[in-house]
């Protein structure tokens, strides 16, 4: 009688430690929304800082995500998601003793690194425990209901703990949960690697990562430091050339990160740009959606947080739903149609005005809620199933990289976008008050940096109304125009993901053969599918 657990009790411990690890390391995502106008508070931190709260995190995230994968493939894919929440749970310890913005981001970053370890490996753990169809559906199901859930209650969990214990606490919070989940997966997570041994690529993950926090350093900094200015292209000049070397290398490599020829098949195509559109344009947008309902209309965190459950409700609803459906309609309709509703949503919630109150998001909150949730679990479903067994770390990976680079762009350049045009508004609407040029300057700055109407506490009483008023005006014009922008990309987006998404079989594995050794070397595996071997499992 063999010793090792049932299938089925391997199954559940499974599915519970990796939708866990996944629900705390994507709410930490989105948890920081209702926290940034408190930390802001704290640290006295500008617009950029706030930025970096999110994009510390996301950089090393997209950056290691593809190397985490590879090495699961290598080393044992339960080995790496026990390194990798060893890391996030010590680097949220980091974030809640954080003592300055930058004490913040370093730690956030630490998390981010624990977490591409913990995603890359997520996926294919679900589908080594999962190998038939039907159960691997229902898993991916929850899978996707647990990204969904995690995105979208964010703004909730963190708006009571916010309000209640302080913000420190939606980092603190991980670390009991991070302990658990590590002595689980400890004891019941069930090892499993790729039959062929694979270089990780280190190399190609600095470019990767190195390019990026160029490329967003720049797109953060630029409105400060003025786009035509040295430092500016210098770093985009600098990305530029990082982010070459990176296709170069990868392109020329024997075991590359990422392998290129994947983005040649146009259905992996598609589902790579629909979850860069998802959360470049939507996730992202929340972050200022977050701060407008906080600062300009004044509520408390707590309250902020439930002000975003339409979208969590409807998220939650609608991932099931869409992963049940996955073997009766076409991907690129489920993948496609989400997007769709993404783009309906933020253009329903592109109506405000220096008048408008929380009500007038809802509407748009319940559509677009609806698009993120079937888009969370159809681009899950399609990217296992779009992948060999011995590849879907590298497939995985490669699309949920494209899921981090997509927030932290869209972080950055629709935040840029909303302090440009905030700071202008408010400058122009304050030019009647007869405010001093210095007094106009720093109320703008205030208010581009996401204050909102707050920035018009200190102003005296018989000016506060003024620049209050335009305060909420400029506001709402900036979130406007980023919500504009998203429902537009999201639109391209879904048509791209319509005209190039469709069901594929994956290529059967390989059959290995051993060719004869070289002169004084050891004899070679030779895979008539190039690389596509099977895999290994371990009790």
């Amino acid at each position: 009688m063999s010793d090792s657990p049932p299938t089925w009790n391997v199954q559940r411990w499974t599915l519970a430690v990796v939708c866990t690890a996944t629900f705390m390391l994507l709410l930490d995502l989105t948890v920081v929304f209702v926290a940034l106008s408190s930390i802001q508070a704290d640290f006295h931190s500008g617009l950029g800082s706030l930025q970096w709260v999110v994009d510390a995190y996301t950089v090393p995230l997209a950056g290691l995500l593809l190397t985490a994968g590879t090495l699961g493939d290598r080393i044992g894919r339960r080995r790496v998601f026990l390194t990798g929440m060893t890391l996030f749970t010590a680097g949220s310890l980091g974030c809640a003793l954080a003592w300055s913005s930058l004490s913040l981001d370093i730690t956030r970053a630490a998390q981010g690194a624990g977490g591409a370890l913990l995603f890359g490996v997520a996926l294919p753990l679900l589908g080594e425990a999962f190998p038939q169809a039907r159960e691997r559906a229902g898993a991916i199901g929850a899978f996707g209901a647990t990204m969904a859930a995690a995105t979208a209650v964010g703004p909730l969990v963190g708006g009571y703990l916010v309000q209640g214990p302080g913000w420190r606490w939606i980092f603190l919070v991980n670390v009991p949960i991070g302990l658990a989940t590590l002595a689980a997966g400890r004891l019941r997570l069930r090892e499993s690697r790729s039959a062929a041994v694979r270089g990780t690529d280190a190399p190609g993950a600095v470019l990767l990562t190195a390019g990026l926090f160029a490329l967003l350093l720049a797109v953060i900094r630029g409105n400060d430091e003025g786009w035509a200015s040295a430092p500016i292209l210098a770093l985009f000049a600098t990305a530029a050339i990082l982010l070459t070397a990176l296709l170069v290398r990868e392109s020329r490599t024997a075991e590359p990160m990422l392998d290129l020829r994947l983005f040649t098949r146009p259905s992996f195509l598609g589902v790579a740009v629909a979850v860069f559109a998802m959360m470049a344009t939507l996730v992202a947008a929340m972050n200022y959606a977050a701060l407008y309902v906080a600062n300009t209309l004044g509520y408390g965190p707590s309250a902020t947080g439930l002000r975003f459950l339409p979208l969590t409700v409807a998220s939650f609803v609608a991932a099931p739903v869409t992963a049940a459906l996955a073997d009766r309609v076409p991907p690129r309709l489920t993948i496609g149609g989400s997007l769709a509703l993404t783009a309906a949503g933020l253009a329903l919630t592109a109506r405000l005005d220096g008048g408008s109150g929380w009500t007038a998001l809802v509407a748009g909150f319940v559509v677009a809620g609806v698009g993120l949730g079937a888009g969370s679990a159809a681009t899950s479903n399609a990217a296992l199933s779009l992948a060999e067994p011995s590849r879907t770390g590298m497939a995985t990976g490669t699309v949920n990289t494209m899921r981090q680079i997509g927030l932290a762009t869209g972080v950055a350049v629709l935040g840029s976008v909303f302090q440009r045009r905030v700071t202008d508004a408010m400058s122009d609407r304050l030019a009647a008050t007869g405010l001093p040029h210095d007094t106009i300057a720093a109320l703008s700055e205030a208010v581009g940096s996401g204050a909102g109407a707050r920035a018009a506490a200190g102003v005296p009483g018989p000016l506060r109304p003024a620049v209050t008023e335009a305060a909420r005006v400029a506001t709402a014009s900036g979130l406007d125009d980023i919500l504009r922008i998203g429902a537009v990309a999201a639109g391209v987006c879904a048509v791209v993901a319509l005209l190039t998404i469709r069901r594929e079989t994956p290529v059967p594995e390989a059959v290995v053969v051993t060719a004869p050794a070289r002169p004084g070397g050891a004899a070679e595996a030779a895979d008539v599918t190039d690389g596509f071997e099977g895999v290994v499992r371990e009790p």
